[in-house]
Parts: structure tokens; sequence; C-alpha cells
């Protein structure tokens, strides 16, 4: 697909500030400083459409990116290691969990693993649900150009 327009909507801090448009979600997921973001700038060619950072748990909300006007993406907090304190990921993993349990417009996940690592289990947990769901799902590798050769 090609992306005439990108726009960032919003970044939800609870469910019920997600857009009621009706339109398919495409989820991105993955552990902290997974890459997510940029992904996101790749695919969209924008630099500085989703803000980036090399500190894990900068993505703090549901960031909800409007995509030719047919579709969102739905950039989500990363699980795992975050320089944040506990309660803080807690209320990220518990908005992160009701976001895939419950939203209708969820279509697919997108999901990055670090390919300079092994799956940590965190990975496993998710790909466990995306399977048990039933979540059309595409498994994205990230940081290949960081591996020497």
């Amino acid at each position: 697909m090609k992306v005439d327009t990108a726009e960032f909507v919003l970044g939800a801090a609870r469910l019920d500030q997600l857009p009621r448009e009706g339109l398919p979600e495409i989820a991105l997921a993955g552990r902290s400083n997974v890459g997510k973001s940029s992904l996101l700038n790749k695919l969209t060619g924008r630099k500085k459409l989703a803000r980036i950072s090399r500190t894990p748990g900068k993505t703090r909300e549901l960031n909800v990116y409007r995509l030719n006007g047919k579709l969102f993406i739905v950039d989500l907090p990363g699980y795992g290691f975050a320089r944040v304190p506990d309660r803080v990921k807690d209320a990220w993993g518990a908005l992160v969990e009701g976001y895939l349990n419950s939203r209708e417009e969820l279509s697919a996940i997108v999901h990055l693993v670090d390919s300079r690592h092994p799956p940590t289990a965190d990975d496993v947990q998710m790909h466990e649900w995306i399977r048990y769901y039933r979540v059309p799902a595409l498994i994205a590798v990230t940081k290949v150009d960081k591996i020497a050769r």
C-alpha cells in the first residue's frame, strides 16, 4: 500500500479515548526499544511522524495514526525493560492487554522482535496470545543492520 497521507491522531491513555470511526486497526507490538516507532516512520516515509528514542519506554500510550484515511496504525507501549517505576509498567500492561482483548477494530498485529537477542519470555507470551486468539499477525525482525557480518 502506498502511503499518501499519515497523521498522528491521538495518544490514548484509556481505551475509551480511542477513535470510534470503525476503521481497521493494525497494532505494532514488541518489547521496549525494538523499533516499533521507527518501523512506522519507515513505512510512512516520514522521519518524525512517530517520536523515537534510544531510551526504552518512551511510548507510554496507545499512539494512533491514520493512514490514507482508511486505517489506523496503533503503536503500543513496549513490554519488558524500561526505566520506569513498576506501577507505570503495570498500567501499560493493563492498557495493552485491554486493547488486545477487547478492541473489535483490531484487524492484525505486527509483532516486532530484535534479531540480536533470543526471544524473551514476553516475546513468547505475545506470540502465544496471537496464536491462541487467532489474530492475523506478521513477525517483523528488526535491528538486522546492527548484527556484525
